[in-house]
């Protein structure tokens, strides 16, 4: 079967509707995906231009390639742990051999179907791989919510949490822990509202 991205077929039925809708949503999802990857970048141990650089690059693959015309892709929390992992012990040339190597196993799963798997995962197990990404983005965030000022923090779960633990006893500016919880205040508030 020959290979035809989604974007070829639904050119032929644009039309200025949809074109604003799309530019909306496009607004949208640059407003929460550009200082996300510039965060994941930072959380995973690279520096924010580099976040900017994939979000951008893999968006526009994504959009022209993609298999649907309503394709979603952005930052994905769960690759901090393992893309930190890899840069902490290979640097930066490991990172990208590794996003080689994952994107040459993707498209070999995808050609042989290997999509249509994710029916047999059982809810738990997906709430649970979910719940488990929250907790490390949440993890890899500490420092900077607290103010901890910590600049070498392990990329283990525990090691991060046992550098935390000791960096808070040495906590002199305050001001980012107010501003943190400030803006979840304000998220609770909006929300009710």
């Amino acid at each position: 079967m020959f290979f035809k991205p989604a974007l070829f077929s639904s050119l032929r039925t644009y039309n200025k509707d949809k074109f604003i809708s799309d530019a909306i949503s496009g607004i949208i999802v640059g407003i929460v995906a550009i200082p996300l990857a510039i965060a994941f970048a930072i959380a995973s141990g690279v520096s924010p231009e580099k976040g900017l650089y994939t979000a951008i690059i893999a968006g526009f693959v994504i959009a022209v390639m993609g298999g649907s015309n309503v394709q979603v892709s952005g930052p994905t929390g769960a690759f901090i742990v393992i893309v930190s992992g890899v840069v902490d012990k290979f640097g930066i040339e490991g990172l990208v051999i590794s996003t080689l190597l994952a994107g040459i196993m993707l498209i070999i799963m995808g050609s042989i179907r290997l999509g249509s798997v994710i029916q047999f995962i059982p809810y738990p197990v997906i709430v649970g791989f979910t719940s488990g990404i929250a907790v490390i983005i949440f993890s890899s965030q500490v420092n900077d919510i607290a103010g901890l000022g910590l600049t070498k923090i392990p990329a283990n779960f525990l090691g991060k949490w046992g550098t935390y633990i000791t960096g808070f006893a040495g906590i002199r500016n305050f001001w980012p822990l107010f501003i943190s919880l400030g803006s979840v205040g304000l998220i609770l508030l909006w929300n009710r509202f």
